[in-house]
């Protein structure tokens, strides 16, 4: 074995002097990468999705090189544009955050302006997390001032009026939406004349100004049929749709809301057929994020190894001697350690690999609950609705009702409460629209009964916003741990603590039931104490119980809290 590492390195002796001592390379000029963003940018606009990922690639590995802070952003932006043209929101998001981190390295406060905007609207639209989103449209609002852009001003006014009116907020969205109607004619787009009108009968509806909130839903659905905003036309038939149905003209709020599910699956069928034909060759979306975020460290690694090898070359005379005595002394070492080494990687390795099963099948699980709770909500429910719809309308010109009239009412009615009911449990309303805090004083005021007493405390404000899939996971531990004392305890009165301290957040839960031996809770069926510490652990958390048989139970979690991007 040393016999063989000797006339290794002999090789590596004689291959270090053959190989170049200055390596050279040539590098691409700016112009030559600005022309391939620019024909990405061309590309994407005709969409031709696929061929501007490629070309997008292409011009973000030459920026890298270069180090130039502006190009790679603007690569970045390019790259986050495709996948929201292919509704890969998330992916879109990830990218436009890389794009901001390097143009906030810039002066370039045009590209600023867009990705402050473009970041802005999936965090209202998709995320729903609006406060995060407004503030995020101001901040664009504010470089698009700074560069005198007022086409763009007017744009990021309407997007602003529509988050606050998509929350019920028309008094902040007023002022915003009355800049954009006095400046839209000079100003505007018609891609956005649509978005103008329906928000302007949003708010007319509001005030309960019946003819002046018809007329603006009418002529933003007589813009939308003769231009080319598919979704902005599908939205108008939707507010109208609402608005008409407050009002109580329910066969015209069917028509408009048969409308809105038309033309929303229509646009749902070109998004699908974007994606497959982005999927043709061998660009997978996923491989391609993943070869995207490899590609800095990439550079990075290569550019040193060059480096280090440039250096070994000038010092080989001294270095080479060196190494050759000290590899020859530490071979016979180094070979006696590797065996061990090995069995110890080995042991670790599958212990990595049980973690990530326990791992994926849970978050898998969080994954399927979040896409259930949203087809019960979007899809079953609005079906339901239709249906109840239908039956309005008859039912408003038939004096005479049957009794299977009534009753099919009455079932309609059951079954969209059940599964809007089901929806909420898969995923609670409470947690994805007011938090975590709001969510567990609910469920422990819920859970409470004459058998047992659940005591809510927080030391922590109960509008105290994380991370969304943070709370979403802290949730649904809790919520596993209070069924637990349901099913098992026997309790009459349970505790639910919970405070931060160094950036982590600490949760008590208490029972006073019958208890259990913690030392065997490994092997207790039906606890699912095992998936929370999987999960605790993920997190990179700590998870104890102190329990005895017929003694109270006391669970501690520690874990870092992960805040809101």
């Amino acid at each position: 074995m040393v016999r063989n590492q000797i006339i290794l390195i002999l090789f590596l002796f004689v291959s270090t002097f053959n190989y170049p001592l200055f390596a050279k390379e040539t590098n691409p000029t700016i112009a030559e990468i600005k022309k391939a963003s620019d024909e990405a940018v061309m590309l994407m606009k005709e969409n031709k999705f696929e061929k501007s990922l490629i070309k997008s690639r292409y011009a973000l590995q030459q920026a890298i090189v270069l180090k130039n802070d502006n190009l790679i952003a603007t690569c970045y932006n390019t790259i986050a544009a495709n996948f929201d043209g292919l509704s890969e929101y998330e992916k879109a998001f990830y990218y436009y955050k890389k794009g901001l981190s390097y143009a906030n390295k810039t002066n370039n406060n045009e590209l600023k302006n867009w990705l402050y905007n473009n970041l802005g609207n999936i965090y209202c639209f998709d995320k729903k997390e609006y406060a995060t989103g407004i503030a995020y449209y101001k901040k664009s609002l504010e470089y698009s001032s700074k560069i005198g852009d007022s086409t763009q001003i007017v744009f990021t006014n309407l997007n602003i009026s529509w988050a606050y009116f998509d929350i019920g907020s028309f008094k902040k969205g007023l002022p915003y939406l009355q800049l954009v109607n006095k400046y839209h004619n000079k100003f505007g787009d018609k891609s956005t004349i649509v978005a103008l009108n329906m928000l302007n009968g949003m708010y007319y509806g509001h005030l309960s100004n019946i003819p002046k909130a018809s007329m603006y839903f009418e002529k933003a659905i007589q813009l939308g049929n003769k231009g080319e905003e598919k979704s902005d036309l599908s939205l108008a038939h939707q507010e109208y749709s609402n608005f008409l149905i407050k009002n109580k003209s329910y066969k015209k709020a069917y028509e408009n809301l048969a409308l809105y599910n038309s033309i929303t699956a229509v646009i749902n069928n070109e998004e699908k057929l974007k994606k497959a034909n982005v999927a043709g060759i061998n660009l997978q979306l996923d491989e391609y994020k993943r070869e995207i975020d490899n590609m800095e460290t990439k550079y990075k690694t290569d550019q040193q190894l060059l480096i280090n090898k440039q250096n070994k070359n000038i010092q080989v005379s001294v270095i080479i001697i060196s190494s050759l005595l000290l590899l020859l002394i530490l071979s016979y070492f180094f070979y006696q350690n590797t065996s061990l080494k090995q069995k110890n990687k080995l042991k670790d390795v599958q212990s990595k690999i049980q973690q990530n099963i326990i791992n994926a099948s849970i978050n898998g699980q969080e994954t399927e609950r979040k896409k259930i709770a949203s087809f019960l909500h979007d899809n079953i429910s609005a079906l339901l609705s239709t249906a109840g719809l239908h039956l309005s309308v008859a039912t408003s010109k038939n004096n005479h009702l049957s009794e299977e009239i009534i009753k099919t009412k009455a079932i309609l009615e059951e079954a969209h409460d059940k599964v809007r009911d089901l929806s909420h449990e898969l995923l609670p309303s409470l947690l994805a629209r007011f938090g975590l805090f709001y969510a567990l004083q609910d469920l422990c005021e819920k859970n409470s009964n004459s058998v047992i007493h659940f005591e809510y405390s927080s030391s922590l404000a109960t509008k105290t916003r994380f991370n969304e899939e943070f709370e979403m996971k802290m949730y649904f531990i809790i919520t596993e741990l209070l069924n637990n004392i349901i099913k098992h305890s026997q309790a009459k009165i349970a505790k639910v603590n919970l405070h931060e301290e160094d950036n982590q957040l600490i949760i008590h839960i208490y029972d006073n039931g019958k208890g259990f031996d913690s030392k065997n809770f490994d092997v207790i069926e039906g606890f699912g104490l095992n998936q929370i510490r999987a999960r605790i652990s993920n997190m990179n958390g700590e998870f104890s119980i102190q329990s005895k048989l017929d003694t109270e139970t006391s669970i501690k979690i520690k874990v870092p809290i992960l805040q809101t991007a």
